[in-house]
């Protein structure tokens, strides 16, 4: 379990961040959403004890990260891109971390076969691309077999196989009753694997909730192609429904799409495409993180 509890950070009687308040729970993948300057990296350095909070607490298993007796342990994370030696080998670079959390060579045998980095463990980290950093840095943070992972844009540099592997991985550790705080930039890609998402925006949170429950709030859309649009368009707003166009496509709200088809054939227009558009995590990331 991670929890922040009106976390606050200034800088020069700024506010970095304030009041942050959320959970991320186990067995649940948590997509903590940002943009840039928006303090997301901040709360999660204050969570993993980089940086003192001004006021408020982050709290991994009801403890402060200083204040856990086998960090490394509970919390596995990837935060920064570079952080191996460019001259140790892959393998080289995991026994000497694993050292830290007193984990053995067969665990770093393991995760090497497990991250897809076994071919390369011997060579250079300085010539791995970086998609094989991100592995190397998965590995890093999974040594300590810990039930918390915190991942800050863990995605970089894989490429879609890569990230259907990273995907799997996540939810198999939350289905095994782990926890996972994720951050991406990737909004397509992260809404197909999180259960629940905080939204962060000047600092402040603008938003959390499972994202299954969002969907069920947004209103979806139909986007209609027909023969004759402008019948259609007058035909649709008869029944009570709102329309806009781009001059080709019909934008409807206010009608399922079994009525709108019901009222094309009313009419006699065939239609040439009827389709439900439910508002996506990156349209919702941005009517709150941008408009903030």
């Amino acid at each position: 379990m991670i929890e922040m509890q009106e976390l606050t950070k200034q800088y020069g009687g700024v506010n970095a961040v304030q009041g942050v308040t959320f959970t991320a729970a186990p067995g649940r993948v948590t997509g903590f959403l940002g943009l840039n300057g928006s303090g997301k990296t901040t709360t999660l350095r204050m969570l993993l004890g980089l940086s003192r909070p001004t006021s408020g607490q982050a709290l991994i298993a009801g403890r402060r990260y200083r204040d856990l007796k086998q960090p490394l342990r509970q919390v596995g994370a990837v935060l920064e891109q570079g952080l191996s030696h460019p001259g140790q080998s892959g393998r080289g670079h995991l026994r000497s971390q694993a050292l830290l959390c007193g984990a053995g060579k067969q665990r770093v045998e393991e995760l090497l076969e497990h991250v897809g980095l076994a071919d390369a463990a011997h060579e250079r980290t300085g010539n791995y691309s970086l998609g094989m950093r991100q592995r190397l840095a998965v590995a890093t943070a999974l040594l300590g077999e810990p039930p918390v992972l915190v991942l800050d844009e863990p995605a970089n540099g894989l490429d879609p196989s890569g990230m259907a592997w990273l995907r799997a991985l996540l939810r198999s550790h939350a289905e095994a009753g782990g926890t996972v705080l994720i951050s991406s930039h990737l909004l397509g890609e992260l809404e197909l694997l999180i259960d629940d998402v905080v939204i962060i925006a000047d600092g402040q949170v603008r938003l959390e909730s499972p994202l299954a429950a969002i969907a069920g709030q947004q209103t979806a859309r139909l986007r209609v192609r027909g023969r004759d649009p402008h019948a259609l368009w007058q035909a649709f707003e008869r029944a009570g429904a709102q329309v806009e166009t781009d001059g080709r496509v019909l934008f409807v709200t206010g009608l399922s799409a079994e009525d709108a088809g019901e009222i094309a054939l009313h009419v006699r227009i065939p239609l040439y495409e009827l389709t439900s558009e439910t508002p996506s995590l990156e349209q919702l990331f941005l009517s709150l993180a941008v408009a903030a």
